[in-house]
């Protein structure tokens, strides 16, 4: 067991948990605010015209054949050119929209998968081609000032039948990263990036197995991962990702010297001159999220240190989070992508566009069909994506909301984080592994195996030895759950332990005059469970990073964000040793799971413990860790047997 102890105060605990449930950030106008009046007319801004796919049905059932073994079009992905033929839009679809652009004084540029027509005009043009004034508003809760429409966009009925409206006319929208950092997260040294390589190493505690591992939990580098799941074999054969491509798909830009000062400091040789930055609506800036982007790269490039890295990258409004992977999906150049960024599901559905809204409606959820759409293309073209799943358990609204019962405050429903809910995303899921930990002048108690992470563990110990109620961890863990718009997916629909959505979930505001209920959630609905695949996210039990934006190598940090990039390298290996991509990954892990079960040749580990403060570990699939672990040499081997 592994027995690092940590030892925090009260005061460093009581930071982490108003960092963590802040409520500066909301999306979607849930909270009232104060209308400025009309936006500057000459502002300009960039706007996507997602035209809707043809013959959707068909190209999800093609998908599902790639990755049926036996079947004629078992691994048959197309090229971009061939989805764009047989799925994107019609020339006259095309000449249609860009007729519309025309008339109202704006160009186009259409993306190769005729998906996409991107464009870019004042905001007076904007209001005047959808009817639509745009406002400028200030949040009465943060004080931050944004733009949006005043009243619901109109398409002219020319177009309104191909194309799909999102965020685009807003930058209302700020995208959460889902990193987060321990208590007692602490500086590995104090000295610039540039000394990182030595102060790394001198802080080191070599593990057995892989040479870059520390073997302490907090500190944990991508060696440590490669030790926890079976990646080493892999390596032994000398798959490293060599030929492959990853893709980053992120809202803040990064030093490229920070990443390699990480792989530099844990001792990994990685291929030199490998990543390539591609700004995406003029391209992200070096901000407070810069560090999230950082730790992607030092990830999915440590795990797979010769596969080239391709950096998606823009700015953090509007729908550049849609763009950026768009762009990269367009491209085709990638074998396999991850984002590590996300807002909850509800937070797109009609009743949280207006403010003070009582509605049930949810059809308006444009981001999430575009979404959709996106992830439509990667799978038939045999990308894999994969994204967080969330660092709020259950209740993915918290962290971005807060939760109480007082005026201005909102309650907590059990609620799933997108673009992971989609059901053609590889959701990734979080896991606490063992460790031992002491706070105060409470007694020393370790997890013995691998949990479900949640904070609850923890929530039990303050409560215990420091003090009923004197610290507030809620709901601080891996995201999961059950999704209330996207339907049960077919890969899930002979799996055992998946569930359906509680009754009686509501999200509410609550304000001088009481609790208003903004939007009711279908209850008792069959819909896709997430997470599929978890690995370790537990700040306690969690990882290094360097970048000049944090200060340097610091310790202490988890969350799902290193998750979906480990999958990502891990996928990188995946291709390498299999010879080509391995495509959408769920439909193939829940067969083999379904068919073959947990033992010594599984490609899965069981996570039987722990919640994420409501989704109980047990055997089998549940909507806490999902399937579980990888063993990634086994699964390598079960890919390869096809």
């Amino acid at each position: 067991m592994l027995a690092k102890l940590h030892r925090k105060t009260l005061a460093a605990s009581l930071t982490l948990l108003f960092a963590t449930v802040s409520t500066a950030s909301f999306a979607a106008g849930t909270k009232p605010a104060a209308d400025l009046g009309a936006a500057s007319a000459d502002q300009k801004v960039n706007v996507t015209l997602v035209l809707k796919l043809h013959n959707q049905a068909q190209l999800e059932q093609y998908i599902q054949q790639t990755v049926t073994p036996g079947h004629p079009n078992f691994r048959r992905f197309l090229s971009t050119a061939q989805f764009a033929d047989k799925y994107g839009a019609t020339d006259q679809e095309i000449k249609r929209v860009q007729d519309f652009l025309r008339q109202n004084g704006l160009t186009g540029t259409l993306l190769p998968n005729r998906m996409a027509i991107r464009t870019s005009g004042t905001i007076s043009q904007f209001a005047t081609a959808f009817q639509a004034p745009i406002h400028n508003y200030r949040s009465k809760e943060s004080g931050d000032v944004f733009h949006r429409p005043s009243k619901a966009p109109v398409l002219p009925a020319s177009i309104a039948d191909s194309v799909l409206l999102g965020s685009s006319l807003s930058n209302e929208h700020k995208v959460l990263s889902h990193r987060i950092t321990a208590p007692d997260a602490a500086k590995v040294t104090l000295q610039p990036a540039a000394k990182t390589q030595a102060s790394i190493a001198a802080t080191a505690k070599p593990a057995a197995g892989n040479p870059t591992a520390t073997g302490v939990p907090g500190e944990y580098t991508v060696g440590d991962v490669a030790n926890l799941y079976n990646i080493n074999p892999l390596y032994a054969r000398g798959i490293t990702g060599k030929g492959t491509t990853v893709a980053i798909v992120t809202l803040s830009d990064f030093y490229v010297d920070d990443v390699q000062a990480y792989w530099d400091g844990i001792g990994l040789t990685t291929k030199a001159n490998r990543i390539t930055k591609v700004p995406v609506d003029g391209g992200a800036p070096i901000d407070g999220g810069s560090g999230e982007t950082s730790l992607d790269v030092e990830q999915a490039g440590g795990l797979a240190p010769e596969a080239d890295i391709l950096v998606y990258h823009g700015p953090n409004s509007g729908s550049s989070f849609t763009n950026a992977a768009l762009q990269a999906v367009s491209d085709n150049v990638a074998d396999t992508i991850s984002t590590s960024w996300g807002l909850p599901e509800i937070y797109n559905f009609a009743a949280l566009n207006v403010d003070g809204a009582k509605n049930t409606d949810t059809t308006d959820v444009g981001d999430l069909q575009i979404w959709h759409q996106i992830l439509l293309e990667a799978a038939v073209q045999g990308q894999s994506f994969f994204a967080a799943t969330g660092d709020s358990g259950a209740y993915d609204t918290v962290r971005g909301l807060g939760v109480g019962t007082t005026p201005g405050t909102f309650n907590a429903p059990l609620t799933v984080d997108s673009p992971a809910s989609d059901p053609f995303m590889t959701a990734a899921g979080g896991t606490t592994t063992p460790f031992s930990y002491k706070f105060r002048t409470g007694p020393v108690e370790s997890i013995t195996k691998e949990q479900v992470w949640g904070w609850d563990y923890l929530q039990n110990y303050f409560d215990k030895y420091v003090g009923q109620g004197a610290i507030d961890l809620f709901s601080v863990g891996a995201g999961g759950g059950v999704s209330v718009y996207w339907k049960r997916p077919f890969y899930q629909l002979f799996t055992q332990g998946v569930r359906t959505s509680e009754k009686n979930q509501t999200l509410t505001y609550n304000d001088t005059t009481g609790p208003q209920v903004l939007l009711k959630l279908p209850g008792n609905f069959h819909g896709r469970n997430l997470p599929d695949i978890s690995l370790n996210a537990d700040p306690e039990t969690g990882y290094i990073v360097v970048s000049s934006v944090d200060g340097g190598a610091t310790a202490g940090n988890g969350g799902t964000s290193f998750v979906a990039p480990q999958l990502n390298g891990i996928s990188a290996l995946l291709t390498q040793s299999a010879g080509h991509r391995v495509g959408f990954w769920n439909p193939q892990v829940y067969a083999l799971q379904n068919i073959f079960g947990y033992g010594s040749w599984s490609g899965f580990n069981d996570i039987r413990q722990g919640d994420n403060w409501f989704y109980q570990g047990k055997g089998g699939y549940e909507p806490g860790s999902g399937i579980g672990t990888l063993n990634v040499a086994n699964f390598d081997l079960f890919l390869r047997a096809f």
